[in-house]
């Protein structure tokens, strides 16, 4: 058995030390992950297992590959999100998964200081011509380009190569994408009319009812509480929301409901009922209260109102779902009666259930002149959001408008 070296003091060195004759310095030498050779040196035995016990940590960490510019994109992602402890869990999810599933395996296994402006912007657009909407893209644009600017900080780059990429993409796709658009009045009311007599969809009025009728979003009403609504005052209180999200970063995966509050101040607020939704919810109490309220419990959460068949809460994706086999099977058979008719046929666009939200929001905007009040219950944190929608309500008011005088006014 080799003897172990030792210092001119005749301590043991360790595997990978060393002192040097002509100083007495004490050296480290050990090979980094990308396979090169490295050294410390320290004037102290003491000091020098110091700096081996940092070297290993850093090396753990990843922190010498990152300070020296040669970490993957990956390891930027990764150390920027160990520092957003301030995003709700579903946030947190989701842009874990967009990102895991859609940059992880691609981009995000290069070297953050090779990534130019054209990466990216290649990158999106190859993205986009997959399928993905702009809107997606701007998701994950929400995880890469503060990881690039967390990079810029560190000094690990000079410039994000991020930057004006969305800008570049809006312009490049121009009307290409698709417009969110609301139901109109008609395909409203055929909707609601086509579940409540249907003998396979009729369970999904309470809960269409309920969105068409408040505007709230898919989570809040998923996780709405008996002791949320106040049917002899007729308000709903919105004071937080039910996500379904999945945990862990590598498979397997596990998924769970998270309760928890609306992201802003903006979310939190009470929705005065609209005849069709106190209905429908005193409806369902009278019905619970004889059969038996709901005894599952999420989170620390109970009372719920709306669930499944299994006794479960609703996913979203669930009810997506379920919107399209009904507007399929409202189609087909909308055609068949139509001609039967004569007539021409009122046809469902293919939606998804954060349409309820966005139709209502437009019902009440042809509805109501005062824009702050529109905010207040859609719980928008940002004017903006409700504005750009009443633009689009107002511009076609205007040409609905026009065309009723171009019709009634015979002077020209």
């Amino acid at each position: 058995m080799a003897k172990a070296r030792k210092d001119n003091k005749g301590r043991a060195l360790r595997k990978g030390e060393s002192q040097r004759s002509q100083d007495n310095r004490y050296v480290y030498t050990y090979t980094n992950p990308l396979g090169k050779r490295g050294y410390v040196y320290a004037t102290t035995l003491q000091e020098l297992r110091e700096k081996e016990e940092k070297l290993i940590r850093d090396q753990l960490d990843g922190l010498d590959l990152y300070v020296a510019g040669k970490a993957d994109l990956n390891f930027v992602v990764d150390r920027y999100m160990a520092t957003k402890n301030n995003l709700a869990s579903s946030t947190y999810a989701n842009y874990r998964y967009m990102y895991d599933h859609f940059c992880k395996d691609s981009l995000g296994k290069r070297k953050v200081a090779d990534i130019k402006y054209s990466d990216v912007l290649h990158y999106y657009l190859g993205l986009i011509e997959g399928g993905m909407k702009v809107k997606t893209v701007e998701s994950l644009h929400c995880v890469l380009h503060p990881a690039f600017d967390l990079a810029v900080r560190d000094e690990i780059i000079r410039k994000n190569p991020s930057d004006g990429v969305i800008s570049e993409v809006k312009k490049r796709q121009g009307g290409k994408q698709k417009v969110q658009r609301a139901l109109t009045v008609e395909q409203q009311r055929e909707l609601l009319d086509y579940v409540t007599d249907h003998p396979l969809y009729s369970g999904w009025k309470p809960l269409f009812t309920v969105l068409l009728g408040t505007g709230c979003r898919i989570g809040e009403i998923c996780g709405l509480r008996w002791q949320d609504v106040d049917l002899e005052n007729r308000v709903i209180d919105i004071n937080h929301s039910m996500t379904y999200f999945r945990r862990g970063k590598e498979a397997p995966y596990t998924f769970e409901y998270r309760f928890e509050p609306p992201k802003t101040k903006a979310g939190i607020r009470k929705i005065p009922m609209l005849d069709s939704v106190y209905e429908v919810l005193q409806e369902m109490y009278d019905d619970q209260k004889k059969k038996g309220f709901s005894p599952l419990v999420v989170d620390g959460a109970t009372g719920f109102i709306f669930t499944n068949k299994l006794g479960n809460l609703y996913k979203h994706t669930a009810i997506d779902h379920s919107i399209r086999r009904i507007v399929n099977n409202h189609n087909a058979e909308e055609e068949v009666k139509a001609k039967k008719e004569h007539r021409e046929p009122i046809m469902l666009p293919f939606f998804s259930c954060h349409t309820f939200r966005h139709t209502f929001c437009t019902r009440f905007c042809e509805n109501e002149t005062n824009v702050k009040v529109i905010q207040a219950v859609m719980g928008h944190a940002d004017i903006n959001t409700t504005m750009d929608i009443y633009a689009e309500v107002t511009e076609a008011k205007k040409k609905a408008s026009m065309e009723n005088l171009s019709k009634n006014l015979k002077i020209f």
